[in-house]
């Protein structure tokens, strides 16, 4: 079997104290592998520091980890990509756990899982722990798969999923996006535990609790509404239609009481409210439909991505 292609991708933006030594502790455990700096317009010299070290540096100049994201996944060609972030938090010599089931074909994503070991211990910043538990809680309800981390930065892909992966988003979301991206697709996710220590002293973290979790929770209630369209807009309009019901019973008892209908908003204000669950109702039915044959049209995406995979490098050659 021809040697697979391994790239070591690396997000930077302002990480001079820790850059040097991320590459290096990448470079020994993977001393075959290209590794790529992508300088996400650092102010400080992370991209000389970079270089000095031996990586290629590729700028990227729209701020945000979602755009160092969608710049890897378009412009890095290899058949096994681990993405690191460069703060010297994840452990290099454990990176041969993520690959492996890549390599074997086991997997189409590997995710370090740092909350079931270290990470509580090690990170400073009760707000990081108390959103990371919180969005793990919501995948695993509203998506029922066990995931453990979701907000990971430590991952491998297979090429597969690499070429096949659409990003929108800009921020710290990107996570959280490509994860519920292998849920949603069926994809094949493992999570393998490592170990994290928190950033050396001196080395700032560029993650806002408040405001970037806030975008985390946004991405997952968008995903979910476009994802699983038959449950979100159903549950809207069997809350509408269940209060119409309950809004409108006592006019109508009166009514059948009296014959009269002395409460005439309350009516109008039920009637709207059926009317509206009614709506959605509809929509979730429409939209589950078009999500249901776009779904077919990315699986016969994937059958001719291996097909051309296949054509192109050699059926021993495919991962």
């Amino acid at each position: 079997m021809k040697h697979a292609c391994i790239a070591v991708c690396l997000p930077c933006y302002n990480e001079a104290q820790t850059i040097s030594k991320t590459i290096a502790d990448f470079r020994a455990a993977l001393p075959d592998a290209d590794i790529y700096v992508f300088n996400n317009a650092s102010t400080d010299d992370s991209a000389e520091k970079a270089k000095a070290a031996g990586a290629i540096v590729i700028p990227v100049h729209r701020k945000g980890k979602g755009n160092v994201v969608r710049a890897i996944f378009r412009e890095i060609d290899a058949d096994v990509y681990v993405m690191a972030d460069a703060d010297d938090t994840y452990p290099a010599n454990e990176v041969n756990s993520l690959i492996q089931p890549i390599l074997e074909g086991n997997a189409d994503m590997v995710t370090g899982d740092r909350l079931s070991t270290s990470y509580y211990e090690e990170n400073k910043r009760p707000g990081h722990n108390f959103g990371n538990a919180l969005v793990c809680w919501l995948v695993s309800f509203l998506w029922g798969s066990k995931v453990k981390d979701v907000m990971t930065g430590y991952r491998a892909f297979s090429r597969c999923f690499v070429k096949n992966c659409p990003i929108f988003s800009e921020g710290f979301e990107i996570e959280t996006e490509i994860t519920l991206h292998a849920f949603d697709k069926r994809l094949r996710v493992l999570e393998v535990p490592i170990s994290y220590r928190d950033r050396p002293a001196g080395s700032v973290s560029k993650l806002r609790t408040v405001h970037d979790g806030w975008r985390v929770l946004i991405t997952i209630f968008n995903t979910f509404r476009l994802y699983r369209p038959f449950q979100f807009f159903g549950c809207i309009g069997l809350a509408l239609i269940l209060l119409g019901v309950l809004l409108s019973t006592p006019v109508f008892i009166e009514y059948f009481k009296s014959g009269t209908v002395p409460r005439f908003p309350t009516l109008i204000f039920s009637t709207f409210l059926f009317l509206a669950g009614l709506v959605s109702w509809a929509s979730a039915l429409i939209l589950d439909a078009m999500k249901k044959q776009a779904d077919r049209e990315y699986e016969v995406s994937l059958v001719n991505y291996y097909e051309r995979n296949h054509l192109s490098r050699g059926k021993n050659n495919s991962l």
